[in-house]
């Protein structure tokens, strides 16, 4: 973010913490709201704002309202050895989403492979997070959701689309890191329009159209309008994939029917995900994958540079290393998220004042 929307540093572990506390005032139990604070800190101190604590009022409110269950079971119901649906329960995405990944690199442990779907869920934040999760773990593994519409079918002129991410992770190699592909099937991710509105700031020409199909630079027009797909029919058959995969074949909603989470007050998002787990070596002997893949990340960093001064990196490394330099050095905050916690806090019923977040020299 620019210096100039820089309010405070703060230390990230305060940061959840108070997050944390916040959720759990909500009726989150406090295992489920520290797992809530952490996907959305990682996700700011990844440098992917559109889904960090900047989004915390709309859950919040969601959850204060009853349409989002505060206290959800997760049935997980077995369909076959390596299969498996978990019922959401209409609780928050980050918990439905965090289980699902788990129970599939279960799976993948036994039988080299795992997949979970799951249904009646709701946004999930940050895809990267559930990918880390398994690369952690020491799988390869897919993360597919649908959303609510945003974007048109190509050749169409209304939202039937969500702007979903196509997700891919894997473990590294020797001495290499893991690649964490987490990118919008939109040119860009909803929730950057959105940031960029909130702040009353323009957003880049090519990005969206307004309701009635003309090309804006306005970001509120622009978050009324479309998001325009990533690489036209491409980006538009990527997230029909998504409909069909986390939308169809999970039970949820699809074509056009999840729920907004900032407009529609009358019912549940019932999002769909799904999630695949591939133990890295199944078709391999023990440690050849990670030989591999090794030699596959050096060979790749090892080509002509287009610019001499600017390094080769695997998807997901500039983010690993922001990650890396923000929990060293604090993580920028601005005025309207600090001013954000303040109000949220206190109708908490929490004390806290920005400085509580500071980070402070180990002196």
């Amino acid at each position: 973010m620019p210096a100039s929307d820089v309010s405070l540093n703060v230390d990230p572990v305060r940061l959840t913490e108070l997050v944390a506390r916040i959720f759990a005032s909500v009726g989150v139990s406090t295992n489920d709201a520290r797992t809530v604070a952490d996907c959305l800190i990682l996700a700011d101190l990844r440098g992917v704002g559109s889904h960090g604590v900047s989004r915390m009022p709309i859950y919040l409110e969601r959850l204060r309202k009853g349409l989002v269950n505060a206290a959800p079971t997760l049935a997980v119901h077995e369909i076959a050895a390596a299969c498996a649906r978990i019922d959401g329960d209409n609780g928050l995405g980050f918990l439905v989403a965090r289980k699902a990944m788990a129970e599939a690199c279960a799976r993948a442990g036994t039988y080299g492979v795992g997949v979970v779907a799951a249904h009646n869920s709701t946004h999930f934040g940050m895809a990267a997070t559930y990918m880390i999760d398994a690369a952690k773990a020491g799988y390869v593994s897919f993360v597919f959701t649908n959303a609510s519409p945003a974007m048109p079918i190509w050749g169409g002129r209304k939202p039937f689309l969500g702007t979903s991410p196509f997700a891919f992770g894997a473990p590294g190699g020797d001495g290499t890191p893991p690649v964490i592909l987490d990118m919008a099937t939109s040119v860009v991710a909803r929730g950057k329009i959105r940031r960029a509105a909130q702040k009353g700031e323009p957003i880049p020409a090519g990005w969206a159209l307004d309701a009635d199909g003309n090309e804006t630079t306005d970001a509120q027009k622009a978050y009324e309008g479309i998001i325009q797909p990533l690489g036209g029919p491409k980006g538009s058959g990527l997230s029909l994939m998504m409909e069909v995969v986390a939308g169809v074949m999970s039970g949820s909603a699809f074509g056009g029917e999840v729920g907004n989470q900032y407009a529609d007050f009358d019912r549940p998002q019932d999002v769909g995900h799904m999630f695949v787990a591939l133990k890295p070596d199944l078709f391999l002997g023990e440690g050849d994958y990670r030989t591999r893949m090794g030699a596959l990340v050096s060979r790749a960093k090892g080509q002509p540079r287009l610019h001499e001064h600017q390094p080769i990196l695997m998807p997901g490394e500039p983010e690993s290393m922001r990650e890396a330099e923000r929990r060293r050095s604090g993580l920028p905050m601005s005025v309207e998220d600090i001013t954000m916690l303040e109000q949220e806090a206190s109708r908490a019923g929490i004390a806290f004042v920005a400085d509580d977040l500071a980070l402070r020299s180990a002196a």
